[in-house]
């Protein structure tokens, strides 16, 4: 929802050099720019002064620290430096036998989940501290146990704190990128492989030691008697190498797959080095307010999304069994949120500190680019708790729809309660992202001194009026409502209303998406649908027919079926489906030339025809078996010589009667057998009519002795023509 928040701290974060440039000078913007320009050219010209007496500088401090070390005594300072170095390393490693069952039992165990795999690397987090400050307590202990000279301990322990530091570091990269491959490889922070991994650590690393120690080199000198200009150009020169790491970083850095092509990667690489080289021009022409603004500019997008990408990949979901990978969890939203607020709030700082802006003073004025500022940041931290609620408020959502989908192994009301979930949820988070994005747009403006009271009024009369001329789309939320609460359907379930029928795909506010079992998609209003035929729920009870002939032996059919039912009912695969077997009613009717007796079930919505296809296969195969015979209509023609097979042969075709038969139009004797039909559902689609009694005519029978006989049949295959085939 907060989709411009990386770009909008930036952009907030920008108007502060404005107030920095109006407290330093006073005056119009040219005054402010010459102020500025005379600065950067004062700076240059004592930088540049100061490059010709460096040599004499760095001799004088030798020469200080010469006298100073021998003051002290230099074997003496050579042995405390052994010491300092064999204390740490020694008390590191008893830390280190006494944690080292923990630490094994931590690697023998594999995280099975988000929560076990954050608690693994809290306590490995917690051991590596504890191994660092161990380290340091070591070597403090037996240098501060010495008395020395004032040059001495300063420069001494500014090399310690820059030991130490690198030492903390390089710890903390090292539990984040796990460089090394092993079984810890799945605590890293971030998706990378093993090579790139170790790519960053030893950049990140080195770039971090060049810049401890070439601080603690600058503030030994500074102790020694080394004068500012010549500090800033030993620094500078320092820079260089913190320049070179960061240029070797950035080519050497594998793509990440972001990049379009070739010539995409190269531009991004020649704009990062680029931007490199004006950090490091900004920084050495004192041009500290642009160096401090490009500061956060650059690097708080680049740590948020870092963070993001820390806290997804270190709090991931478990994979299931079949692979798919679960919603993002609220730990790890909450997590992510915390660490891009603390990001921008790092940045603010930064900027108040480099700017050496007070913010007791800057709080107390009220000029209109004070209380714009002031309104500024009130705005970004409303749009910041905004963006929390919101994501927290997805990520429950997501969850709860992910523990929703899965229907397999829960009872019936279960089942619905999910469905009702999946149905519900997805509109509950759309109104409340709506009204999150409402109530922070509103809340943003008041901060920024905008009266809101005039917005919030007429917004109620715009609604009056959209309300009155946009009465069908007000009409389908409500009646969206209602069908939510009635619960006349849910996603998954299959409805019919009027001429429109399929699944319900998803919802809208104002609409419901119907997939046709053919593929169209249905979008519907609600205030369209009307009564809603509901063909998912409960239980659906499946009705046929069949006919068999007269002569067949319905207590044994009855029981065939019932063997059938009781067969399907011990399936497997749908034995689950079926809430009560296949059984035989009765006999339905005596047909013409039939006897119709009707079967029930009920199988579980939807699931009906698959059982019903299954059921049909196995009652032919047993009907066959067992000599029960289904019934279809026939006719038989006889006659007696000659004349009687030449009637026979011109004999024509039969013709409809009323009652929807056919009948033979000639003079010819027709003697009607007993003849049967077949089930309800085959007679819809293929089964030949119902044949009535004034249907053929009975002849007399032939004289007896008669030398030939002739016998057709013909069967009527087509019901909706109702023209025989022969």
């Amino acid at each position: 929802m907060m989709l411009t928040l990386r770009r909008l701290a930036p952009a907030l974060l920008a108007l502060l050099p404005l107030r920095a440039v109006a407290q330093g000078v006073e005056g119009p913007s040219s005054s402010m720019l010459d102020g500025s320009v005379a600065k950067l050219h004062q700076h240059a010209q004592a930088i540049l002064q100061a490059v010709p007496d460096m040599p004499r500088y760095l001799s004088d401090a030798a020469q200080a620290f010469g006298k100073a070390t021998s003051a002290a005594g230099t074997g003496r300072m050579l042995i405390t430096i052994v010491a300092c170095l064999a204390a740490g390393i020694v008390a590191e490693w008893v830390l280190r036998r006494v944690t080292a069952g923990t630490s094994a039992r931590l690697v023998a165990q594999e995280p099975a989940t988000a929560v076990e795999r954050l608690t693994r690397f809290g306590i490995d987090a917690l051991l590596r501290a504890a191994t660092v400050g161990t380290f340091a307590v070591g070597m403090l202990v037996v240098w501060l146990a010495i008395e020395w000279p004032a040059q001495i301990r300063e420069s001494g322990t500014a090399l310690i704190a820059a030991l130490l530091w690198c030492r903390m570091i390089l710890a903390g990269l090292r539990l984040l990128l796990r460089p090394a491959d092993g079984s810890d490889r799945m605590l890293a922070a971030f998706e990378l492989d093993v090579p790139t991994a170790a790519l960053w650590y030893r950049h990140l690393g080195g770039f971090v030691c060049w810049y401890a120690f070439g601080w603690a080199i600058i503030a030994t000198l500074r102790v020694f008697g080394v004068p500012r200009p010549g500090l800033e150009v030993l620094a500078y020169v320092l820079g260089l190498g913190l320049v070179a790491i960061a240029i070797a970083l950035v080519w050497r850095r594998p793509l990440d797959g972001t990049n379009t092509g070739r010539l995409g990667a190269k531009a991004g690489r020649w704009l990062a080095t680029f931007v490199v080289v004006v950090f490091w021009m900004m920084w050495t022409s004192g041009a500290m307010n642009g160096f401090w603004l490009l500061t956060v500019v650059v690097f708080t997008p680049m740590t948020i999304k870092a963070a993001r990408h820390a806290a997804r990949h270190l709090m991931r979901p478990v994979v299931g069994p079949d692979g798919t990978v679960g919603p993002v969890s609220v730990a790890a939203v909450i997590v992510e949120q915390a660490m891009r607020a603390a990001a921008i709030l790092a940045g603010i700082a930064v900027l108040l500190v480099g700017w050496k802006l007070d913010v007791g003073s800057l709080a107390a004025q009220e000029d209109a680019l004070t209380r714009l500022l002031r309104g500024g940041l009130h705005a970004l931290i409303i749009l910041l708790a905004a963006d929390l609620g919101w994501n927290v408020i997805k990520a429950l959502a997501d969850n709860a729809l992910a523990n929703a989908q899965a229907s397999a192994g829960v009872d019936a009301n279960e089942a619905r309660r999910r469905a009702r979930v999946r149905t519900l949820l997805p509109i509950g988070r759309n109104i409340a992202a709506i009204l999150m994005l409402v109530m922070a747009a509103l809340m943003a403006l008041s901060a920024l001194g905008v009266e809101i009271g005039p917005l919030v009024a007429s917004a109620g009369v715009v609604g009056v009026a959209v309300g009155f001329g946009c009465q069908t789309v007000v009409r389908d939320i409500i009646s969206g409502m209602f069908y939510m609460l009635d619960d006349a359907f849910r996603v998954g379930e299959y409805i019919q209303s009027g001429s429109y029928k399929g699944v319900v795909e998803s919802f809208s506010l104002r609409s419901v998406k119907l997939r046709h079992q053919r593929g169209p998609l249905f979008t519907i209003p609600f205030g369209m649908l009307g009564a809603v035929q509901n063909m998912s729920r409960d239980w659906v009870i499946v009705k046929d027919q069949i006919g068999i002939t007269y002569d067949s032996d319905v207590d044994k059919a009855k029981k065939l079926i019932k063997q059938i039912g009781l067969e399907l009912a011990k399936d497997p695969d749908l034995a689950p489906n079926i809430l009560q077997p296949l059984k035989m009613q009765g006999i339905e009717q005596f047909g013409e030339y039939a006897i119709n007796i009707r079967m029930k079930m009920m199988t579980k919505p939807g699931e009906q025809f698959v059982i019903r296809r299954r059921a049909n296969a196995m009652i032919k195969k047993a009907f066959d078996e067992n000599g029960i015979k289904f019934a279809f209509p026939t006719v038989t023609l006889a006659g007696k010589g000659d004349d009687h097979e030449a009637v026979a042969a011109a004999a024509p075709a039969p013709t409809r009667l009323r009652n929807g038969t056919s009948a033979a139009t000639n003079s010819t004797s027709a003697a009607r057998t007993p003849a049967s039909s077949t089930s309800r559902t085959a007679a819809a689609s293929s089964s030949p009519p119902a044949m009535s009694a004034s249907c053929c005519p009975r002849s007399p029978a032939p004289a007896p002795g008669s030398s030939a006989r002739l016998r057709t049949r013909r069967t009527w295959r087509n019901r909706a023509s109702g023209t025989p085939s022969t």
